[in-house]
């Protein structure tokens, strides 16, 4: 398994990371994920972990703490070998207090975490979605408190805007506090709006990248056909509407590309698609997800080889959309390239 730093953090972690929303099941959203139990959950650590896949991540909001739960008992024995990632701040109820970032949520929220994983450490804790009513500061000295008393060791955001992630940033440089190492992000070949604004950021400012859905809310798991209705067994039929969205035809035009590219390698459409995106600057970590031994499998051969330049030229060249403004103006640009390898250099992020 390749490591790499976790933006500009000594912590090195996986190129593959394993999440865990599959596990508990329960709500409308989570119980169509999949319903892993706590035996289960430990026979597809053991293969993560026997291939290297050391980093795990999960959130509160996973089957209303589920998940953190039955991560916590699969590892229980084997706390040392694993990296474990959280998020909080999403509701968790309908009370005042039951959602946001502000200092006595991001204190208990971390503290019910902690019970619910059975550890004394979150390795990363991420706050899994921008609250405008918090002021930065407060965030900041709250987190910067509990990675004092070292109950967190590293820290990030999720699904944040990017200029409210480069205030983090600005504000935890002014005040001497520890600043976000990592933002988790929907990035796929069929959706790179991360390309538009948040990869430049974080090229510049040592932010690594942990990607979410990097099978594109799963449609490019290789059930999918140009032409054919979806798999009668398939997620999708309840999901699709609460995932990102998708042009059909770009949807379409990559899977053929990938389908194609399956027949030159003998690599698999997932594992095609997630070593596209091993290959991007910024990324840090991609997670994978599998309800199954044989899905666990599959995902984790995206890694141990690479795409030639062209392969990877033709997947970018097929899954390229129009960026939206302000980036669609300096995108058209002739000396674009030529401004934004320098901040990828610089970075030299997954080194």
């Amino acid at each position: 398994m390749d490591y790499r730093h976790l933006g500009q953090s000594g912590l090195r972690v996986p190129a593959l990371s394993f999440g865990a929303g599959t596990f508990g099941g329960s709500g409308p959203l989570f119980s169509n994920w999949g319903s892993t139990t706590v035996d289960e959950a430990r026979d597809l650590v053991d293969l993560c972990l026997e291939a290297g896949v050391t980093l795990f991540d999960t959130a509160d909001v996973y089957s209303a703490g589920q998940s953190e739960e039955i991560l916590g008992a699969a590892l229980k024995g084997r706390r040392e070998q694993a990296i474990i990632s959280t998020k909080i701040a999403l509701p968790m109820g309908d009370g005042p207090g039951d959602w946001g970032a502000s200092r006595g949520r991001l204190i208990s929220s971390t503290e019910a975490a902690l019970a619910r994983l059975g550890t004394d450490r979150i390795d990363i804790l991420q706050l899994h979605a921008f609250d405008s009513h918090t002021p930065v500061e407060e965030i900041l000295t709250t987190v910067d408190m509990l990675i004092r008393t070292g109950k967190v060791l590293h820290w990030g955001v999720s699904n944040y805007p990017g200029w409210a992630l480069m205030q983090l940033l600005e504000r935890a440089d002014r005040h001497g506090v520890p600043k976000p190492v990592v933002h988790q992000v929907y990035y796929s070949l069929i959706g790179r709006d991360y390309e538009w604004e948040l990869m430049p950021l974080g090229a510049r400012e040592g932010v690594g990248a942990m990607i979410w859905s990097p099978l594109g809310w799963g449609r490019l798991t290789g059930k999918l056909r140009r032409g054919a209705p979806p798999p009668a067994v398939s997620r999708l039929h309840e999901t699709a509407d609460m995932g990102p969205p998708v042009e059909e035809r770009i949807l379409f035009d990559v899977i053929d590309l990938l389908v194609e590219l399956s027949a030159e390698t003998g690599k698999t459409v997932p594992q095609l698609a997630i070593n596209w995106l091993l290959a991007q600057p910024t990324v840090s970590t991609v997670i994978i997800g599998a309800r199954t031994r044989d899905q666990l499998i599959d995902n984790l051969g995206a890694t141990g080889w690479s795409l030639t330049a062209e392969q990877l030229a033709r997947l970018t060249r097929v899954s390229e959309r129009e960026a939206a403004y302000p980036a669609s103006q300096y995108r058209r640009q002739e000396g674009f390239s030529r401004l934004f390898a320098p901040m990828v250099r610089a970075a030299a992020i997954g080194a």
